[in-house]
């Protein structure tokens, strides 16, 4: 479809749009409203940027966040003034702590109106301060040559800032108007001021080196954590070559997006299957960390209580992120630049402290498959199922709470080429779904997304997009209300069904055929192997649902059994 010859008549949004373009944005996902008039115009006068309509601003968010999780690159969401904007908010906490470049567009009313009783008058300045790496106002006109200036300048700025190379993250730009909003003016090609900031390779000093590896060869047993990650196979491949050292172990989880062989995805089940005496003894002397959270409360707790001598923690925003309240050095370097160094230096090996862990893994991945096999028709014997029926080489998105922790226990083949997706920087359930569509959109991969039944209802406009894809798929494992209230403390109070599993009796059938989107169920072993199959096939240019009913109590029943068994086989 070819561009428009006319722009909008306000110099903010014009410059705006073009720098973003000349900046590496390549889409915009834009809400209905009439003060982002003038955005619209000008972002749709871009030729190399894809306007996307999605009606609904908090849907809207999050399907950005998936595109920019999928690209790398920064996406935009344009909304009106007023309470549209606070829609936002959950999107952009999830990107602050799961650092994706997603530029936070929001037109406003000009100053003098700003609490006058007029319509949509709120105050929008600064007002994810909290959350983002940088606020920024434009000027109402920037027909003057110091305001057009001022604009240009805090516009790279802001992109600057949201696509720093391992510290991105969301960015604010508010951008007021008077009216008339809709009026165009000839396009009319532009250079305006690009302000660039060149990636740096982010080094240790020779001193700071030296002491570094003092302390690696001095190291009888050392821990390296990887939380949530973007896929990265040079990285992957450099602890693959760190962990032939029988001193390390490397701890992952699904949506570390690091799988090898060597090692350990399972922590969860690995520390069930470890006296207090065992847990003492492996504890680490160094630990270090990079990515983002980690999901195992199990693991937390662990190091909490047998605290290596020194952690240090890879960031290159200077984080000082504490999770395991042993934190001694904050490295702001380059991950690979780091693991490259320490992959080469010559490490005696004491011990068999990586075997050990090895060993414990191995247990409970047998456990687990023995334990599958006959296990009744529940959350974990659906997990066990979808995970071998997923294909090769595809995208998978986890929600939030129990099917993240589900796929923790599985373990994963370094060969499939499939990666892992899940909102864990703040681990909400809204925007789960959104997040996924994004993410198919933006890629030609398949994505399938697990999810539970509260987290699709939530969400549930996420279907209210014309973008859905051909290569997203939809597993909804419906227990009739929030399963993971069953798995943690809560199942203890007498109000766990009212309040905090919220058990219902719905059913996402209508609402899929709603959508024209083709649905499947199952409630049982065999009609689930039926559906999965179905679910995979060709649909003729459409995506696809599938629905498991899995029973409410017997899924947490389940899931204690299986810990309780790996405790009971070592003496605990």
């Amino acid at each position: 479809m070819s561009k428009s010859n006319k722009t909008t008549d306000k110099p903010t949004a014009s410059m705006l749009s073009a720098i973003a373009a000349e900046k590496g944005m390549r889409h915009v996902v834009i809400s209905s409203g009439s003060r982002n008039a003038p955005l619209v115009i000008a972002f749709d006068a871009q030729k190399e940027i894809e306007c996307l309509s999605v009606i609904d601003e908090r849907s809207a968010a999050f399907f950005a966040l998936g595109i920019a999780q999928q690209t790398n690159l920064p996406v935009a969401v344009i909304c009106t003034s007023g309470s549209a904007v606070l829609n936002y908010a959950p999107a952009v906490v999830e990107a602050f702590y799961q650092k994706i470049p997603l530029i936070v567009i929001t037109a406003d009313r000009p100053p003098e109106w700003i609490d006058q009783d007029d319509g949509q008058t709120i105050r929008q300045q600064s007002i994810f301060s909290n959350y983002c790496k940088g606020s920024y106002n434009l000027p109402v006109d920037a027909n003057d040559t110091d305001d057009a200036w001022y604009a240009q300048r805090l516009i790279s700025e802001a992109f600057n800032v949201a696509t720093e190379s391992g510290n991105e993250g969301p960015v604010h730009i508010n951008v007021p108007f008077r009216e008339p909003l809709y009026k165009e003016v000839e396009k009319v090609e532009m250079a305006y001021k690009i302000i660039n900031i060149p990636n740096i390779q982010r080094r240790l000093t020779t001193e700071l080196e030296r002491k570094m590896l003092a302390t690696w060869g001095d190291s009888k047993k050392m821990m390296v954590i990887v939380g949530l990650h973007k896929p990265d196979k040079e990285l992957t491949n450099l602890l693959d070559k760190l962990a032939a050292n029988q001193s390390v172990v490397i701890i992952t989880e699904t949506t570390s997006n690091m799988q090898s062989d060597k090692f350990i995805g399972n922590i969860d089940a690995v520390l069930d299957t470890l006296n207090e005496e065992d847990k003492k003894e492996f504890h680490p002397g160094l630990l270090i960390s990079l990515g983002g959270p980690v999901t195992s409360k199990k693991l937390k707790m662990y190091l909490r209580k047998y605290k290596p001598s020194q952690h240090w923690h890879i960031s290159v925003s200077t984080a000082h992120t504490d999770t395991f309240q042993a934190l001694t050095h904050v490295l702001a370097v380059d991950e690979k630049y780091l693991f490259d160094l320490l992959s080469r230096q010559h490490h005696d090996t004491i011990g068999n402290y990586a075997e050990h862990w090895h060993n414990a893994s191995a247990k409970a991945y047998k456990e687990l498959e023995i334990y599958c096999k006959q296990a009744a028709f529940t959350d974990m014997k659906t997990m066990d199922m979808i995970m071998k029926h997923i294909p090769q080489n595809s995208d998978v998105h986890l929600g939030n709470s129990s099917p993240i922790r589900y796929a923790n226990l599985f373990e994963t083949d370094s060969k499939n080429g499939i990666h892992y997706y899940c909102n864990r920087g703040v681990s909400g359930i809204d925007g789960i779904t959104s997040t996924a569509v994004g993410s198919a959109y933006a890629t030609d991969k398949v994505t399938t997304l697990i999810t539970g039944d509260l987290a699709f209802f939530y969400d549930s406009n996420a279907l209210w997009n014309k973008y859905l894809c051909d290569n997203f798929r939809m597993i909804i494992i419906n227990n009739r209300g929030g399963g993971i209230f069953r798995l943690i403390d809560s199942k203890d109070t007498p109000l766990l069904e009212k309040y905090f599993e919220a058990k219902h009796s719905m059913k996402a059938e209508e609402l899929v055929k709603a959508h024209n989107i083709p649905y499947y169920s199952a409630k049982n072993e065999d009609e689930l192997e039926q559906a999965l199959n179905k679910l995979y096939a060709d649909h003729k240019g459409k995506p696809a649902v599938l629905e498991v009913f899995t029973p409410n109590e017997e899924n947490a029943n389940m899931w204690a059994e299986y810990f309780n068994l790996l405790k009971n086989k070592n003496g605990k």
